[in-house]
């Protein structure tokens, strides 16, 4: 599958149909924060969702259930794969570098996180 940028508002119902799995035009308004959106909105940008290839739908008379074509995982690993190559030169160095500068990652939280590539290292050396 070839996976697109998302808009915001195409992001947000994404996560709710990976949530709630399959859901029509109101459960997923139902699901949104206040001030709830426009029926017509909410359903333009679902179709526009069907269009770019990540939702389908099923029909039961004049109601439509949709339900996600791409995992929440995908699109994370989209997203995070544009992120490397767009910010950080696909160097991981440079992403943990940022994230320990910039975060504030306390000592315990590196530990963990050195305790975690130890064992990364260990499963690939198996």
């Amino acid at each position: 599958m070839n996976v697109k940028e998302l808009t915001k508002a195409e992001e947000q119902i994404m996560q709710i149909l990976w949530t709630l799995k399959e859901a029509i035009v109101k459960d997923i308004i139902e699901q949104m924060p206040d001030p709830k959106p426009a029926y017509n909105t909410v359903s333009t940008v679902v179709r526009v969702l069907e269009g770019k290839g990540y939702i389908d739908h099923k029909a039961y008379g004049n109601s439509h259930v949709y339900f996600p074509l791409i995992s929440d995982d995908q699109y994370k690993k989209f997203t995070f794969d544009k992120m490397m190559n767009n910010y950080f030169s696909n160097s991981y160095k440079s992403l943990v570098s940022f994230i320990v500068d910039e975060k504030k990652i306390s000592v315990k939280e590196l530990d963990e996180l050195t305790s975690l590539i130890d064992n990364l290292k260990n499963k690939k050396q198996s």
